[in-house]
Formats: structure tokens, C-alpha cells, sequence
């Protein structure tokens, strides 16, 4: 089983929470439009949606510190070599 590299990891989890972010938006804007066209809002899909946003966007920080991480020990590795 190979590994991959820690910014590879981070990357994939950054894209990861950018669709599942977009999924959610489409939730909460589907949510709240019936078939009819007419308004409603149906509490349960949009509070549903609005959770699986936030937990996208959590997602999307703790990829974007195994990024920084990544970036961070790759810089003092090539401090330490120079």
C-alpha cells in the first residue's frame, strides 16, 4: 500500500469540501423552491444542508493546515540541507 504525500492528501481534501460545499448550496437553494415554482421552505432539507455546509468548510481549514504543515516542513527540510 503506498502513501501518499502529505500536500497530495491535503489537495484532495480541499477538493473534497469545495464540492461538498457546492452539493450543500444546491441543497439549501433546491430546499427552499418547490416543483411548482412557488416558495416554501422546508426546515428539515435546509437545516440539513446548512450542517453539511458548515461541516464542509471545516473540512475545508483542517485541508488547508495539512497544507500549510506540508508546506512548512518541506521549507525547514530544504533550510536544513542549505
Amino acid at each position: 500500500m503506498q502513501i501518499p504525500p502529505s500536500i497530495i492528501s491535503g489537495q484532495y481534501g480541499f477538493q473534497s469540501a469545495q464540492s461538498d460545499l457546492t452539493q450543500a448550496t444546491i441543497d439549501v437553494a433546491g430546499a427552499s423552491q418547490s416543483a411548482s415554482g412557488t416558495t416554501t421552505v422546508s426546515t428539515g432539507g435546509v437545516t440539513e444542508a446548512l450542517v453539511d455546509a458548515t461541516q464542509a468548510v471545516i473540512h475545508a481549514q483542517a485541508s488547508a493546515e495539512v497544507i500549510q504543515t506540508s508546506s512548512d516542513l518541506i521549507g525547514s527540510i530544504i533550510n536544513i540541507k542549505v
